[in-house]
């Protein structure tokens, strides 16, 4: 898809519904991120996220799938030990999540284990730039790489990755000049969310684009629909006629049906 310039589309799901939604709108990759700690959990980050959790959705989502490429996050310190302890854990979500490829972040600190998986098998997507398993080390949630010294330092992050043998990377909140300088320097795929239009696909959370909390608006996301208000609206329906007794009527009840009892025999 890089050499033909098609533009590789992935959406973040969490669950079965979800997932055979997105299927069925044609995506190429489906990605179980570990931000389903902040999305469904209702956590403040992803540091608390952990392996079992992955594989519970990725098993989800997994069902809810006929096309799309299912990769799924390794969470925070299920890779970071050892590249065997990486190893392990990436086996985990091909094995009990069903995962086809497994997501890392970092660059060349990670690439010892993107080998480890890739040699035996699995193949990886690497992260870079703004990794929220690194929140507190990088401060907060900001953009990456605007100095001069923090863009060569993501290049080599980015090369250290595709030479560690990942098949692409996603590129998050990174300057869109760098961005097209790092995708174009790469033979693999990058995919970007608050990178720019030059990279070669967009990754965007469905619960997102589908505008299903209208208190998070950050810059790189565009809502392709308005869904909280409707969904409020809707349940607040159900709410009104169940109080006012209008529902449920006849058309939604069961009845027994007629003809003459049978009696048990005794004997």
């Amino acid at each position: 898809m890089k050499a033909d310039r098609s533009k590789i589309v992935m959406v973040t799901a969490y669950d079965y519904t979800m997932a055979r939604i997105v299927d069925a709108a044609d995506v190429d990759m489906v990605l179980v991120g570990d931000s389903v700690g902040m999305v469904v959990q209702g956590l403040p980050d992803t540091l608390s996220v952990t392996l079992d959790d992955m594989i519970y959705h990725a098993r989800c989502v997994a069902r809810g799938l006929q096309q799309a490429h299912l990769t799924v996050d390794m969470p925070f310190m299920s890779y970071q030990v050892s590249p065997s302890q990486a190893l392990e854990s990436a086996g985990r979500l091909v094995k009990e999540g069903h995962a086809q490829s497994v997501k890392l972040e970092g660059g060349v600190r990670s690439a010892p284990a993107i080998e480890a998986i890739v040699e035996a098998g699995v193949p990886v997507v690497g992260h870079i730039g703004l990794t929220p398993q690194s929140v507190n080390a990088l401060g907060g949630f900001k953009v990456q790489g605007r100095s001069e010294a923090a863009a060569s330092q993501l290049l080599r992050d980015a090369l250290a990755v595709q030479n560690a043998g990942a098949f692409c990377v996603v590129l998050e909140m990174v300057p869109a000049s760098l961005a097209a300088e790092v995708s174009q320097a790469l033979e693999i795929p990058t995919i970007g969310i608050g990178a720019g239009v030059e990279c070669d696909g967009q990754v965007l959370v469905c619960n997102d684009l589908l505008g299903f909390d209208s208190r998070f608006k950050p810059r790189f996301v565009k809502r392709y629909a308005e869904l909280e208000s409707p969904m409020i609206e809707a349940v607040s329906s159900y709410v009104n006629e169940v109080r006012s007794g209008v529902f449920p009527t006849e058309d939604h009840a069961f009845h027994r049906r007629r003809g003459p009892r049978k009696v048990a025999k005794i004997y």
